[in-house]
């Protein structure tokens, strides 16, 4: 796998809210022609506006969207996107609350919000007519997303989210959650551990969400505490958990691929309902994999995505195949 240049690049929600979304790309082949116009790794950059596209910029592959579930962010995605920038142009978005984007303790976290943003995304980076993968919160603002713009969407990933409503014991749960969480950690060693260990809402251990929670901390001045506000993720969820949305996913027209995890949250008498729902629908199931799809088995998250968006995903007339020289 070739070397990827990781670029952020700045766009505006809804309400104005700052987002930061992350390109990954090949870094530029060589020489000073080559480099003009290209962020250095880590550089910032405005989202570019609307007007009228170059040669160049019709070629340009299609894009892909990747949005993280709840308390995640766009370095989540790092696996991912660097093989989808293999064929396709690989974004990921901190969602607001999330990540490097705002986190207004005031802000809307509703679904209209995380939808508008996203929407706001793919226009302000040029993407559309995109695929979208998303993990449990992320897919359901992807599907939403479907069912709103369908002029926007060519494909759909979801993964690991159910339609159905959770209900408020569901919510009470997760609030008893977070207060049992021994913060602040004294090392990263010991968010590994308590994530992928001693958790008591964990049946087994899994290493991969240790890892996980891992990136979502920074180092205080007392230890590690989480980059997200708990209680913003409580009104996060608070926006979908006790409704179902079922009709929502009925509306999505383009071809939908739900991918469960064995041991996940998505059951699979769920799943295949979702699929029945779906128009265009497909089933997908990673054994051995909990809730976190693409941390647990990476490997095999891409021999079942990688197939199904090689097939729905249409590039532009003109465009060379990967790796060519335009």
């Amino acid at each position: 796998m070739s070397r990827r240049m990781v670029r952020r690049i700045d766009v505006t929600g809804a309400d104005g809210i700052g987002l930061a979304a992350w390109e990954f790309a090949d870094p530029p082949k060589a020489g000073p022609e080559a480099l003009a116009g290209v962020a250095a790794p880590g550089a910032t950059e405005q989202a570019p506006g609307s007007g009228r596209r170059t040669d160049t910029q019709r070629r340009k592959p299609p894009g892909v969207l990747l949005l993280h579930g709840l308390m995640g962010r766009a370095s989540h995605w790092a696996g991912t996107a660097r093989w989808l920038a293999d064929r396709y142009r690989a974004v990921a978005l901190d969602q607001r609350g999330h990540g490097r984007s705002d986190k207004p303790q005031e802000g809307r976290y509703d679904r209209e919000a995380f939808v508008a943003d996203a929407e706001a995304a793919l226009e302000q980076l040029e993407l559309a007519p995109v695929a979208l993968v998303g993990h449990a919160m992320g897919a359901l603002t992807a599907w939403q997303l479907a069912a709103k713009r369908p002029d926007l969407v060519q494909a759909l990933v979801i993964s690991d989210m159910r339609a159905s409503a959770l209900g408020e014991q569901s919510q009470r749960e997760w609030e008893e959650w977070f207060k049992s969480w021994p913060v602040p950690f004294a090392t990263l060693a010991d968010v590994r551990r308590w994530f992928g260990e001693d958790d008591p809402a964990l049946e087994r251990s899994r290493p991969s969400r240790g890892e996980f929670f891992a990136e979502v901390m920074s180092e205080r001045e007392d230890g590690w505490r989480p980059t997200f506000s708990p209680e913003v993720m409580m009104r996060v969820r608070e926006a979908w958990v006790h409704d179902a949305h079922w009709d929502e996913l009925a509306q999505v027209r383009c071809p939908t691929l739900v991918v469960r995890g064995l041991d996940g949250e998505l059951g699979r008498a769920e799943a295949q309902e979702m699929v029945r729902v779906l128009p265009r629908g497909i089933y997908a199931e990673v054994t051995e994999a909990g809730h976190l799809i693409h941390y647990d088995q990476p490997d095999d998250w891409r021999r079942v995505v990688e197939p199904f968006l090689q097939a729905t995903l249409t590039l532009p007339a003109g465009t060379p195949p990967p790796g060519a020289t335009p």
